[in-house]
Order: structure tokens, then sequence, then C-alpha cells
């Protein structure tokens, strides 16, 4: 089974103790750090908007992308139910973040919660930074976070169990990887128990495989995309990272759009 193909229907429910407010914030806070008076966004992966309702609750406007149709069919409908002027400033389109071609340009560029973990080759890389730089604005600012290698490496994922319940589903996930070190990816297997009031039972399966990076190839990568890195850091934190930060974070500055015209 495709990721996400049923998964999005429990996606919100499996990360509702998940900090969306407060990693809202640190995007803020980044951004206007290095990019003062950023107002426009574009979301690589916005999943079923989350982030993208947050930072639109904050002022910003922003263009959610995501390859699955059925995240961005979730992400509509819960736009449906805001408030009018944040409605206003959210909108979604389906699309493959590597190929995405829109009209707009943007003042940052977003790719939150490991979206740029899936991207599992060099050409993936390579393609997704050509997506941002086209997209952005000179002097334009690149935020994504990834899984740390040095910290996989040193603690391999284990087999673990999440349970979620509230009041319409009871959710219990078994998340079983199985690392790939000559890949540099992690095949992560997701198997769901699903039950509720309008679901007796549902069991099913999605593979996901994850890319884990280390700082100089990013560092080769994004430079050769036009990009300058200006920090590498831990996600919400801001520790150097280390062999315990599996969520890293960087923030790249495309200079000009010189080289980005030429790709």
């Amino acid at each position: 089974m495709s990721a996400f193909e049923l998964y999005a229907q429990y996606y919100d429910e499996t990360y509702s103790d998940k900090d969306y407010v407060s990693e809202a914030k640190f995007v803020d806070r980044l951004l206007q750090e290095f990019q003062p008076g950023a107002k426009s966004i574009l979301d690589l992966g916005c999943g079923t908007g989350t982030h993208a309702f947050r930072l639109a609750e904050m002022g910003y406007t922003v263009q959610g992308v995501d390859n699955s149709p059925n995240m961005i069919e979730v992400a509509e409908r819960r736009r449906e139910q805001l408030p009018v002027e944040v409605q206003q400033r959210v909108a979604f389109t389906q699309a493959d973040i590597r190929r995405a071609s829109l009209p707009d340009r943007y003042d940052a560029v977003i790719s939150l919660f490991h979206v740029f973990s899936y991207q599992i080759t060099d050409d993936d890389v390579r393609l997704s930074l050509n997506t941002a730089s086209r997209h952005l604005t000179a002097g334009g600012v690149f935020l994504f976070d990834f899984w740390y290698g040095p910290a996989v490496l040193r603690s391999p994922p284990q087999t673990r169990v999440k349970r979620i319940e509230s009041e319409k589903l009871k959710i219990v996930r078994v998340t079983e990887p199985t690392l790939q070190p000559n890949e540099n990816v992690v095949d992560v297997e997701f198997l769901f128990f699903v039950m509720g009031k309008d679901i007796k039972f549902r069991e099913f399966w999605e593979t996901h495989r994850m890319r884990y990076f280390f700082l100089p190839e990013l560092e080769s990568f994004l430079e050769d995309a036009g990009f300058t890195p200006r920090h590498k850091l831990e996600w919400l934190t801001r520790k150097v990272p280390s062999t315990s930060s599996w969520s890293v974070y960087v923030l790249a500055q495309l200079a000009t759009k010189t080289k980005n015209a030429a790709t």
C-alpha cells in the first residue's frame, strides 16, 4: 500500500499529541530572524495542513503542497472549519514536491516533520531543492528538518507501539523499522489497528522509506542549488547537533535568482 493511502484518515488522531503551536512559533522566529517581514510561505509536504493553519493564524499567507490526494482532501475539509479570515490565507494543491510548479514566488519555503527524509535518492533531493529555489523570492529562505544520520546510527530505530484513544476512535499503531545502512535508509512499516463507532475493526499497513542525512552532503546539495546554509541545528532547541539529535533542521538562504533561473 502506498504511503498515506489509508494513514491520512487517521493522521491527525495519531499526532494529536504533537505541539504544532510551539513548532509554528519556532518557524515564525526563524523566518523573521533571517527574512524580516516575510509574509508568504510555500509549505512543501503540508500533510493535513496543521502547520499551515497555525502559521495562517499568525498572519502568514500559506500555499500547501502535498503528493497525497488523501492528505489534501483532509486538509481541505479542515480548512472549511476555520474562520473565514484564516481560510482566505491558506490554499492547497496536490502535487509531487519534486516537480511542483506554481505561478507565485514566496518569501519562505518550509518542509516540516521530516518530509525531506522522504527524498530517498540524490535526484529526489536535487529536484526538491530546485522546487524550493524556483519558488523563492531573491534572498528567500528554505527551512526543512530531517533525520540526522549520526543519531540514527548511534541509536537505531526500534519497534514501538503507540495507542491513541478519542471519543470516536481507538487506534493502535505498531512501528517496525528496518535499517538499511548501505543506503542511508530506514524502511518503516506501520501496522494499524483501528476501532470506532463507525468502524468495528480495520487493519492495514504501510511501508515508508526514510532517508537519514549527514550535514556535509546536505551542504553540498544546497550549494549546488544556489543556497547558502545559515543554520544547522537541533529542531526546536537550536542546540548543536549531536549523536542524540534525531531531528535536525537546516535554514538556507537563496542569495540571488541568477543560478536558480538557469535550472
